[in-house]
């Protein structure tokens, strides 16, 4: 039998220790053998909760370990570039969480890297392994939606501003809901119609409550709204190859009676959405509504990171790659551009 795979993992807080070393430490197979954190602390203690023998402060002294097979890269937004490429070069395989980089430059990079050193390149968009949407990939991959021609990728927080972390900062998360969450929804969305090209984007985004202290704060409290240079709301326009479109909504905050975390896919033969999972056609000279009476349960996160394993032993593809996150990252820049330059910006074709 072959031996573990053996994991490194750079950047030890709260992603990591809630969904990647825990995961890992699920499988048989594996080995936590390293974390790195550039606070000692959280290190430190990564360590110590989940006995993993190596700590660090520095990921090139990580990657000096010339066993280790594998690394996350669970680092804010800003620095999944530079460990990401290095990890690569060292011949490591690597699972980056979400988004791939601050941009599509970035993205591209690390794609790149990934081609040229022969490695695998995960990207942690874990909604992928959502029952409903997998569920509802079967029906569109049947024909059951025919021919789509529209789609909406909606998630909207009424009250959703991280009291924590860098999710705040434009520098070091690259911005708000839209790069936050929105890429979560806009993956889901093109996982679901089969990563049509995008072409040109039109988008909007405003900053209208969390630079402000008189905001009534939801479940996680108040935010450092002092220090907030992010946008709040986040809205586009996409056009795709073959006449397909699509809309983008996104919010930390907004007053909204119920938040919504949804795709809506419609086609020519029926249409779906995943919150609830739905399939709305027609059958029989009637309308109908089909939903699933069950449907499997397991955590998303468990199975990407056991995906992402399985592909390292040649048992598999990667769940989400470098160049299927490339096209997220390429619509979530074209409704920056658009925002500033208010107007519809054209995108280019990446070629990896």
């Amino acid at each position: 039998m072959p031996r573990k795979v053996r994991v490194g993992v750079i950047g030890s807080g709260g992603i990591a220790q809630a969904a990647h070393i825990p995961n890992y430490q699920k499988l048989p197979a594996v080995e936590v053998v390293a974390v790195c954190d550039v606070k000692p602390d959280v290190a430190k203690a990564a360590a110590e909760k989940f006995k993993v023998p190596h700590v660090f402060t520095d990921w090139r002294e990580l990657l000096n370990l010339h066993d280790i097979d594998a690394v996350s890269v669970c680092t804010p937004n800003a620095f999944h570039l530079e460990p990401t490429l290095a990890s690569l070069a060292a011949g490591k395989h690597v699972m980056v969480e979400k988004p791939i980089g601050l941009n599509a430059k970035e993205g591209l990079a690390m794609c790149r890297a990934a081609k040229k050193a022969r490695r695998l390149l995960a990207v942690g968009h874990h909604t992928r392994f959502d029952p409903a949407v997998e569920t509802l990939k079967r029906f569109v991959d049947a024909g059951e939606v025919g021919r789509p021609y529209y789609a909406r990728a909606q998630t909207m927080r009424r009250r959703g501003i991280p009291s924590w972390g860098s999710f705040i900062s434009k520098k070091l998360n690259g911005g708000g809901p839209l790069i936050d969450i929105g890429v979560h929804i806009i993956y889901s969305a093109l996982y679901l119609l089969g990563f049509p090209r995008p072409v040109s984007v039109s988008g909007k985004t405003y900053t209208l409550f969390g630079n402000r202290s008189d905001v009534v704060p939801g479940g996680w409290g108040m935010w450092d709204y002092k220090n907030y240079t992010v946008e709040d709301n986040a809205f586009g326009f996409v056009r795709f190859e073959g006449d397909l479109t699509m809309t983008v909504e996104t919010s930390f905050v907004a007053n909204i009676a119920q938040e919504c975390h949804n795709v809506t896919i419609l086609g020519d033969k029926g249409g779906i959405q995943t919150n609830p999972a739905t399939f709305a056609g027609e059958a029989n000279g009637t309308l109908t509504n089909v939903t699933p009476a069950f449907l499997p349960q397991g955590k998303s996160h468990e199975r990407e990171i056991a995906q992402f394993v399985a592909a390292i032993r040649g048992e598999g593809r990667v769940g989400v790659s470098g160049e299927e996150a490339l096209l997220v990252m390429q619509i979530v820049d074209g409704i920056y551009a658009s925002c500033k330059a208010n107007r519809e910006v054209r995108l280019e074709r990446l070629k990896v």
